[in-house]
């Protein structure tokens, strides 16, 4: 049997919140290749909003590739392996 939509387990919120909570800096990736930075102040369901230099952006989810920390980010794992 299929879950109700709402009870699925979305991978994306707690990443975002820890982004948002921390104030780091990402590189925010577009499928068309161009790479946006900046702070995430808000986000929902389809988009997210990135500051930079004190303006906001909206971003629809459906035109991101890839997000990253800008800095460097530390693993339990990679922190054990040393």
């Amino acid at each position: 049997m299929n879950k109700p939509a709402s009870s699925t387990i979305n991978i994306q919120d707690p990443f975002f919140y820890q982004l948002r909570k921390e104030a780091r800096a990402v590189h925010v990736y577009l499928v068309s290749g161009k790479r946006l930075t900046g702070v995430i102040r808000r986000f929902d369901r389809y988009a997210i909003v990135l500051e930079n230099s004190g303006q906001e952006q909206l971003v629809y989810k459906h035109a991101i590739a890839s997000i990253m920390p800008t800095s460097s980010y530390s693993s339990p794992q990679r922190d054990e392996a040393r």
